[in-house]
């Protein structure tokens, strides 16, 4: 299964560089729903919400799971707050 999350800019270029190994999900009931008791095998991060056509706006990985715990504040997480912790694996490919 996939998970598809849009990303800002900034997120997206870290993650596409492969310097952002990370991405964060407020605890929330909306993504709790989203994500407890499901099993994504791949995470498809888009820059913002491009048409479906336009493919230079995404890429996908393998996702090596998700964690419960604080994040990295240079990666976008607010210092000692406790969030969903997505695992990115590696790039399957750009679309």
């Amino acid at each position: 299964m996939i998970l598809y999350l849009s990303l800002k800019e900034i997120w997206y270029r870290l993650i596409e560089a492969g310097i952002k190994i990370e991405e964060y999900r407020e605890i929330t009931e909306y993504w709790t729903k989203r994500l407890v008791g499901k099993h994504y095998d791949f995470v498809e991060f888009t820059l913002g919400y491009p048409k479906s056509s336009d493919l230079s706006r995404r890429m996908r990985f393998k996702l090596n799971g998700i964690e419960v715990k604080s994040g990295n504040p240079d990666w976008g997480a607010e210092p000692g707050k406790i969030y969903y912790v997505l695992k990115i694996g590696e790039r399957v490919y750009s679309l």
